[in-house]
């Protein structure tokens, strides 16, 4: 195992997210709140920054920050319709399900992209992310449309995928 190096970009990084996720829980513009959530985010990340290695501070890059927020849109639009598609099949039994699990393979290369993909994969009702060994993925589909790998990457994946390759090459 490769000893990680330390990054200035990484740290500050992971110090920003530490500090936003105790903003987040304590929900308080306290002066004394606010100095000891940047104190212990400053202890933490220096603690923790060999293992989180995903990203640097050029993830706040405009051109980033626009597939970020690209990403989301297309991943609300993705819940939404999947919601109905799920809503639609329970309240009506007859409609016909084909569960079953497919497979494809990935571009991605960077394996934090990888996680937030099979991360919104699950997080659609109707797939589940079950495995991902190298760069395949395993997928349970409440409704099989395809069993042709690249039509099930197409269905499932692609628009997540195109705009996880802009955010992190």
């Amino acid at each position: 195992m490769q000893s990680p190096s330390f990054s200035i970009g990484k740290f500050l990084y992971n110090w920003l997210l530490m500090f936003v996720v105790w903003f987040g829980f304590t929900s308080s513009l306290a002066p004394e709140e606010l100095l000891t959530g940047v104190l212990v985010s400053f202890i933490v990340s220096l603690m923790t920054i060999g293992i989180f290695r995903c990203c640097s501070l050029d993830i706040f890059l405009p051109q980033k920050l626009f597939y970020i927020f690209k990403y989301i849109f297309v991943f609300i639009v993705a819940l939404f319709k999947s919601n109905l598609d799920v809503a639609r099949r329970v309240l009506s039994p007859s409609l016909p399900i084909n569960p079953g699990i497919v497979e494809f393979d990935t571009k991605l290369t960077n394996e934090f992209a990888k996680m937030v993909l099979a991360n919104s994969i699950t997080l659609t009702p109707g797939t589940l992310s079950i495995d991902l060994v190298d760069n395949r993925f395993y997928i349970h589909w409440i409704d099989v449309q395809s069993e042709d790998p690249e039509e099930a990457h197409r269905l499932i994946a692609k628009n997540f995928e195109d705009i996880l390759l802009k955010i992190f090459k």
